[in-house]
This record gives structure tokens, C-alpha cells and sequence, in this order.
């Protein structure tokens, strides 16, 4: 009971920034007592740190406790069908550090021997009486690699080893880590969801544009996976395309559908997965990129929105903020064209994590087994 009020304390100064032993006594229903029991464990270990006391109020001073970005260390690897990143990630979602290895295609061999030499480094960047805090690895990574050998151009033979291979036990065995799998868009909207910094809506639909086009969705404040930890996978979801034909969303809005595009104009598409902060594509080419995807997500977002009540769609992804704004504006624009008779239209707007959600959002998943709770339990008495 002690170790989840814990957790409720840590998800509370999380969610709301520097909170005193009354604001939280306050939300929780806990006992100013009990709270501040909770709250010198907290800080005794690292986790919390003491703010100004605030004067000027009846009683003794409030004391603003913060989360301590030292308290704890996350790794996150994103697993991409054209490169791996790996982050160390501290308590407030911080990156510390990261490395990056891109490949012509994925394989558990290139990505354990990346580990292998990446790990090691990032964590020898703390200091030595912090490395003892770091408290997991989470994996982001597409499902099912082996099924998209066309799309990515790799043998089937080698791809295969995904499907042959714990990688899972194999990272465990290799870092000495909890490790934790999750699908790399799912894992992408968990990033927005523990350290976005734009408004905290309680249902949201996610995209995020990475080789292929992936998604996430939250419900009553929580990330909602499935069955098989793969809800939300909009890549396949039918949509229009601009012969009136139905096809697959990531037939129109993935990068990948841009590569071709670049290279077809006679560029050089490598870039796109070297820098997402930075392209230089033809203008023409962008634009009907940006106007294909737009008009394949506002459909997709139609067809959600006739399902589920959305307070708000997200859009993020590999590639440069002002990409990234555009593509949110013509999807806007696109959406509102549509017949939306008997829906209740949800914000549109842009992610705030941005190129390395995945990375992050695979770090996010350990701290979040070790330190948050359900926000919808219901709060306990210890």
C-alpha cells in the first residue's frame, strides 16, 4: 500500500509540476500525515527534491516538492526499419545522451551489436554514484518485421530471424536490465502521454509518421494497447485516395511513400532518416506529398471519430517542425471539407515530443512500470 501511494505521489507531481504536502493531501484524500510521511521517503531517495518555501499564508510555510531529474535513468531503443536510436532518458524525460546506427534494413544481430557498443557508453557518461540508477531498457519497435519485406526491400531469409528470435531475452541478457517490448508508434503516443508538454487531453488519437505511418490511442488519460499491443495501428486503416479507389493509409502518408517520391524526381532519399530536423526535397514533391497524407489522415480521423468520442487528434513524426505544421494545417483543412454530420469534430493539432517520440516513449515505458500508477485507480489510504 506504502510502494502505490508512492507511485500516486511521484504520477501527481508528474502530471501537475512542483506540489506542496497540502495540494497533494488535497487531491488524493490522504492525510496531510500520511502524505508527508510519503513525501521524506520520496526525498530521502533521491526522487523529490525541496523547493523555496512559499510564504505569506496562514501557518507554517509551503514547501514545493519537485521531481529530481537524477532520481532515475531510463534507456529507450527505437527499433526503425532504417536505423535504431538509442537514449538515455532521466526522471523528467530529459535525453542525456544518445547514439545512432542506420542500416539498409533491420536485423537482431545489427541491433544487438549497436547495443552492445552503444549502451555502455551512454551509461559512462553519468556520473559513477549515479549509474546504479538507472532502472530499465524499453524497446519500441514495429511488430511482425518479417512481414514487411517487399515494403522495405530485405531478404526474407534474414528478416525471418525476427520471428526465430527472443530479442526481448536477448537485450535482457546483454544490458542486465529489465526489458520491456512495445510497438514503436504505440510506444511513440506513450511519450506524448508521460512528457508531452501541450494540453493533456484525456482521449486522444496519435499518428506518427516514421518509414511507415503508425498510431497510438489514449482513453481516460491511459494508453490504451489492446489485446495484442498493437490498437491503434493505423497504417492498414482503408482511405480514399485521389482516384476515389479505397487503400491502405500508409500507402499515402508514410515517409516511405516520400522516398520513393525523391527518388523518383532523381534525389537522394537518404537523407530523410539522417536528419529529421532538416530535408531538402523539391518543393513540388513535398507539396503533394504533404497533400496526399493530409487527405489520407483527415479520412482516417473521420473514420475514428465516428467510433470513439476524441477530444483531440495528435500528429507527429520524423521530420522538421515546419513539415510537421503544414501537414497538421492541411490535415485541418482537408477534415473540415468532409461530411461530418453526426460527429463531434476533435482539435487537430500537432504533437509536442516530436522526431525522437519513439526513443523516448520506449524509455517512458519502464519508469512508468516502476513509478506511475493508473490515473484512473482509485486513491488508497496506507
Amino acid at each position: 500500500m506504502r510502494a502505490w501511494n508512492e507511485r500516486l505521489v511521484l504520477s501527481l507531481v508528474r502530471q501537475h509540476g512542483a506540489l506542496a504536502k497540502s495540494d497533494i493531501a488535497r487531491m488524493t484524500g490522504l492525510s496531510a500525515q500520511t502524505i508527508g510521511v510519503i513525501m521524506r521517503s520520496l526525498e530521502q531517495d533521491g526522487l523529490l527534491v525541496r523547493g523555496e518555501p512559499i510564504r505569506g499564508r496562514i501557518g507554517q510555510p509551503s514547501v514545493p516538492m519537485s521531481l529530481n531529474s537524477d532520481g532515475a535513468f531510463f534507456l529507450g531503443l527505437k527499433i526503425g526499419r532504417r536505423s535504431a536510436d538509442l537514449a538515455l532518458v532521466d526522471f523528467l524525460g530529459r535525453v542525456r545522451g544518445a547514439r545512432r546506427r542506420i542500416y539498409r534494413y533491420p536485423t537482431p544481430d545489427a541491433v544487438l551489436a549497436f547495443v552492445a557498443e552503444a549502451l555502455p557508453a551512454l551509461i559512462a557518461t553519468l556520473p559513477a554514484n549515479r549509474r546504479d540508477r538507472v532502472g530499465g531498457l524499453g524497446v519500441a519497435m514495429p511488430f511482425q518485421l518479417w512481414s514487411w519485406v517487399q515494403e522495405i526491400g530485405a531478404p526474407q531469409s534474414e528478416m525471418d530471424a525476427w520471428r526465430e528470435r527472443d530479442i526481448q531475452a536477448e537485450l535482457a541478457a546483454l544490458s542486465g536490465l529489465p526489458v520491456f517490448v512495445q510497438n514503436d508508434a504505440t510506444a511513440a503516443c506513450g511519450a506524448e502521454l508521460v512528457f508531452g508538454t501541450g494540453e493533456k487531453s484525456k482521449d486522444f488519437l496519435y499518428f506518427y509518421f516514421g518509414y511507415f505511418i503508425g498510431g497510438g490511442l489514449v482513453l481516460n488519460g491511459q494508453l490504451f494497447t489492446g489485446q495484442f499491443g498493437n490498437a491503434a495501428g493505423v497504417g492498414p486503416m482503408p482511405v480514399p485516395g485521389p482516384d476515389g479507389r479505397m487503400r491502405r493509409l500508409m500507402t499515402m502518408a508514410s515517409l516511405s511513400v516520400l522516398a520513393r517520391a525523391i527518388e523518383a524526381a532523381g534525389g537522394d532519399a537518404e537523407q530523410l532518416w539522417e536528419r529529421p530536423d532538416h530535408w531538402e526535397v523539391p518543393e513540388d514533391v513535398l507539396d503533394q506529398w504533404m497533400t496526399s497524407a493530409a487527405e489520407g489522415l483527415a479520412s482516417a480521423i473521420l473514420s475514428a471519430a465516428t467510433l470513439l468520442e476524441m477530444q483531440a487528434v495528435l500528429i507527429d513524426g520524423w521530420m522538421p517542425v515546419s513539415v510537421r505544421a503544414e501537414v497538421v494545417r492541411r490535415t485541418e483543412a482537408a477534415f473540415y471539407r468532409l461530411d461530418l454530420s453526426g460527429i463531434e469534430p476533435p482539435v487537430i493539432r500537432e504533437g509536442t515530443v516530436g522526431a525522437e517520440a519513439r526513443a523516448l516513449g520506449a524509455a517512458a515505458i519502464p519508469l512508468a512500470q516502476r513509478y506511475l500508477i493508473d490515473q484512473n485507480a482509485t486513491v488508497r489510504e496506507a
